[in-house]
């Protein structure tokens, strides 16, 4: 009898496709409140999946609901025994094709795609597997077939969102390992993650702040993918380049030549036979959108020495006005050199109509400012009196490439 009560009960969550009609229930509702996250996803479209738990043998399994933790304690889930996982997959007996099979794999779960991927694809490869910020530690440095790599599926993208190293590792991998890899504001960290921020997380989470706080950046590539479903109308276009410092400068923004793609569920599957990095701009929050503006600026600077003044921008659009943009360029300016930089907008201004553009006097600038005559003519060739001109703008707007 001791011996027997030694023996771990295994908890076994089967899934079960319902054959039931799209959007009928799946069963009796459990009592209980319902969560805050289930009201606000109501009327989003219901999952034809069932997640049932058995506690043993003689068991008829409990409904576990999507969203819905407290399911968990009414179906009786204790942490403290193994959990075993049998995930239907499909029979060749159905006529089902791999290549409608979409994968998609979270951090160690991007490798785990892969591999099944691999194992799947030695008769007919599946369509599609998408990794979700891949795991860095132990796969870094490894072959393809050692990892999710591009010949594992028809067509493979990935989300780089915590490749930032400590002490020599990085949580994400930042090699690329797909057809399109996706380096959202660089790939090593996220906006909106950093400690600083924790003060917002005890608000949002309470205690589980900490957890949250470390995790944000690596979990940023669900909530990227999650959010290009929901926000069908604002997805994010990233643009192919070779670093963030080279994007960062506005010298990446180009669609020609399949240059720039769409960042998540609806990215354009077109199989490269060698991996593209694209790098984009998001905000903190959902909807991650931003807009993307190239400028390129061309000074005639007829003072003996270059000059560091700084300026601001305002951006006038067919739909809105943005406030002033704090620009500064390093390095000082001299005559007939292009500046080229990036700037973003949390919001769509419409087609570009007026650029507001005002130097504010720097410290550096103040003894010049004070002596010499500033003319920015729009249109005409600097003449007469000595100073810094603004000779041309050139501004490219990447969302719509105009």
């Amino acid at each position: 009898m001791e011996s027997a009560l030694c023996v771990p009960i295994f908890l076994v969550l089967c899934i079960f496709i319902q054959s039931s009609a799209h959007g009928q229930s799946l069963g009796p509702e459990p009592s209980g409140r319902r969560s805050q996250a289930v009201e606000t996803n109501k009327t989003l479209q219901e999952t034809k999946t069932r997640f049932l738990l058995f506690e043993d043998k003689t068991s008829k399994g409990c409904q576990i609901r999507l969203n819905r933790q407290d399911t968990l304690q009414e179906c009786g889930f204790n942490a403290s025994q193994p959990l075993v996982m049998i995930i239907h997959g499909w029979s060749e007996s159905v006529q089902f094709s791999p290549s409608n099979v979409h994968l998609i794999g979270y951090s160690l779960g991007a490798h785990v795609s892969g591999f099944a991927g691999n194992y799947i694809g030695r008769k007919r490869k599946i369509g599609r597997i998408t990794g979700l910020d891949a795991a860095g530690p132990l796969f870094e440095g490894t072959s393809p077939s050692d990892r999710l790599s591009p010949d594992d599926a028809n067509f493979v993208d990935a989300i780089h969102t915590f490749t930032q190293e400590h002490m020599g590792l990085s949580v994400g991998i930042k090699r690329p390992i797909a057809h399109y890899d996706f380096y959202p504001n660089g790939g090593s960290f996220q906006p909106g993650c950093h400690f600083l921020e924790l003060y917002k997380h005890i608000a949002e989470h309470g205690l589980h702040a900490i957890t949250k706080t470390i995790k944000c950046s690596h979990e940023r590539s669900v909530h990227l993918f999650i959010d290009s479903v929901l926000h069908d109308g604002m997805q994010s276009t990233a643009y192919m380049c070779s670093d963030m410092d080279s994007f960062s400068q506005g010298r990446c923004l180009s669609c020609r030549k399949s240059r720039c793609n769409t960042l998540g569920y609806h990215v354009r599957q077109q199989p490269q036979s060698k991996s593209k990095k694209l790098f984009l701009v998001t905000r903190a929050q959902s909807p991650f959108k931003v807009y993307h503006y190239q400028f390129k600026i061309q000074f005639v600077n007829q003072i003996e020495k270059p000059v560091e003044p700084t300026f601001t921008m305002s951006l006038l659009g067919t739909k809105e006005e943005t406030q002033k943009i704090p620009i500064t360029l390093s390095g000082g300016i001299t005559s007939n050199k292009t500046y080229s930089f990036l700037i973003t907008l949390d919001s769509d201004i419409g087609e570009l109509i007026v650029i507001k553009f005002k130097w504010e006097n720097s410290a550096v600038w103040a003894n010049v400012w004070n002596t010499v005559q500033t003319i920015i003519p729009w249109g005409a060739e600097p003449c007469c009196h000595p100073g810094l001109f603004l000779k041309t703008i050139r501004v490219k707007a990447g969302e719509t490439q105009q």
